[in-house]
């Protein structure tokens, strides 16, 4: 429904949200808007996580990160497209029912405080963009010469990349690596995905 991946559903992170106090959501909405600020600064799951616990939220780790996954999804949204206050509460009120008034006009002053900056914010991110990753392709090969293989006969991997700049335009790179390259490429590749699950 939303190209986004939660645990238990929206109606469920609705529920969590609606669970904690008022004050405690404000808090953790504004460490996300600073990170939308502040793209180099993270939200910490463990603190947002501890800080419900003090006031007596026990929530899983993967509960706050939908929590967080949610709001930082419709913030973006409302960033990309320029959304009023009014548009985005009516966006969050059409993925789900359950969303108390209170929690609605907390999300309608924070944006209307700082959705703009996050929106000028966005456009300077858009017109310096590099490029986008479209596609990646890979093929096993037997290396007959190479610079970086120590013997001939050796497995190497062929990776190509499809990219699409700024102004939609595709190109293609493409490089080879040894086996234990392409797994520690693969790995980060694979730490890569797990953090911006958390964004």
């Amino acid at each position: 429904m939303l190209g986004l991946d939660l645990s238990a559903g929206v109606d469920g992170v609705v529920g969590k949200i609606e669970k904690l106090p008022i004050d405690l959501f404000a808090e953790t909405l504004q460490s996300i808007l600073v990170h939308l600020q502040d793209q180099n600064r993270a939200v910490d799951l463990i603190e947002t996580g501890d800080k419900f616990q003090r006031v007596g939220i026990n929530l899983d780790q993967k509960a706050v990160q939908d929590i967080i996954k949610l709001m930082t999804y419709y913030f973006r949204l409302a960033a990309k497209s320029n959304l009023s206050a009014d548009v985005l509460v009516s966006k969050l009120t059409e993925c789900s029912s359950k969303w108390s008034k209170s929690t609605l006009q907390l999300v309608h002053q924070l944006w209307t405080e700082h959705g703009a900056l996050l929106h000028a914010q966005q456009e300077v991110l858009t017109m310096a963009s590099i490029g986008q990753l479209v596609d990646i392709q890979w093929k096993l090969g037997m290396a007959v010469s190479s610079d970086t293989c120590r013997s001939l006969n050796s497995p190497f991997i062929c990776v190509l990349m499809k990219i699409a700049d700024t102004s939609g335009e595709m190109s293609y790179k493409s490089f080879e690596m040894t086996v234990q390259q392409f797994q520690n490429f693969y790995r980060q590749f694979k730490e890569m995905a797990s953090v911006l699950e958390t964004v």
